[in-house]
């Protein structure tokens, strides 16, 4: 299925505007709606970015198959970072009250104040701020959706992956 509106070029580009979109909505929650950005969320981002900028690469470079497959794998690797963080994230807004974790600084204040090691251990395991629903759409929260969004591009990079 190398032609026609499946083409491997085109469900790279897919995964491409799947990544501009979350990125794009990420973005409006946070400078237009004011929403604040947990380290969880930040996290989420970082994988969405890699796995778009693996998926752009991929749909510019249009490989061969040996090529085709070492974009999706890394691209699969990527999402299934993704899925993780969105998952503990989903798992600790779900958590009872009293089971969620104490709120943290800011990421700001952590990187001027705290060694690079220490922030990196809050942006991994998240904090109360992190169980916070601050915004939902048609009753998913901000991680739920970027769950399913991770799942697609899983699926589709998996496709890649497996084709002949």
């Amino acid at each position: 299925m190398n032609n026609g509106l499946f083409s491997n070029r085109n469900l790279f580009w897919l995964i491409v505007l799947a990544t501009a979109t979350s990125m794009a909505s990420a973005l409006y929650l946070q400078y237009v709606v004011g929403l604040v950005v947990c380290p969880l969320c930040l996290t989420q981002r970082v994988f969405f970015v890699a796995a778009g900028t693996i998926a752009f690469l991929a749909a510019l470079h249009n490989p061969g198959n040996i090529g085709r497959r070492i974009y999706a794998f890394l691209g699969l690797l990527m999402t299934a970072g993704g899925i993780g963080f969105a998952g503990r994230h989903i798992w600790l807004q779900y958590l009872p009250p009293e089971e969620v974790p104490a709120c943290g600084p800011s990421l700001e204040y952590m990187l001027e104040t705290l060694p690079f090691a220490e922030t990196f251990k809050v942006l991994l395991m998240g904090d109360g701020n992190c169980a916070e629903t601050l915004w939902t759409l048609l009753g998913l929260s901000i991680p739920e959706l970027a769950m399913g969004v991770f799942v697609f591009m899983a699926f589709a990079f998996l496709a890649l992956l497996m084709r002949k």
